[in-house]
């Protein structure tokens, strides 16, 4: 099944971080590479006021697996656990890695704290425009229109192609 991944990253050396968690992503079983979004440069989107100076880091990996949703997101969590990430009370806090799975397949998912699609991909331009780069006619589930659609229609903050080599 295709799977959908969107990666962040606003705490310490941002390209190494987003390289890094893509190998990991990768090294896992039963995953292979599909195709990857450029680097995105992009403003911060509900973070507390002292971290709105800190620009983050996205893109969208796009795998092929033969896990579940359910198991990926486990791989996910150790992933982002081993790079660094401390899940403390303000979920917006400076992160070295944050990944999460955009869509599985035409999957609608929403138990264990696993929902798919993401809940609000299509609100957020820094998730939208790598994943219009990657899948431009791709329609969600539940979204009635193609990402590029989507895209058009979206206003809001800013964002910059930062690379096209990770």
């Amino acid at each position: 099944m295709e799977v959908g991944f969107s990666l962040g990253s606003n705490h310490g050396d941002l390209v190494a971080n987003m390289r890094d968690a893509k190998r990991r992503i990768l090294d896992s079983p039963n995953v292979v590479f599909v195709a990857q979004s450029p680097l995105y440069e992009t403003e911060p989107v509900g973070v507390a006021p002292e971290h709105a100076h800190l620009k983050f880091m996205n893109a969208v990996l796009v795998v092929d697996s033969a896990q579940s949703p359910e198991a990926l997101l486990g791989r996910l969590h150790q992933i982002e656990s081993d790079m660094g990430r401390r899940r403390v009370g303000d979920r917006n806090a400076p992160r070295p890695i944050d990944v999460d799975i955009l869509y599985a397949g035409a999957e609608y998912i929403d138990s264990g704290g696993l929902i798919v699609p993401h809940p609000r991909w299509a609100q957020r331009r820094f998730v939208v425009q790598p994943l219009a780069d990657v899948r431009p006619d791709l329609v969600l589930p539940g979204a009635g229109k193609t990402v590029k659609e989507i895209l058009a229609e979206l206003e809001g903050e800013a964002v910059r192609e930062f690379t096209r080599d990770w």
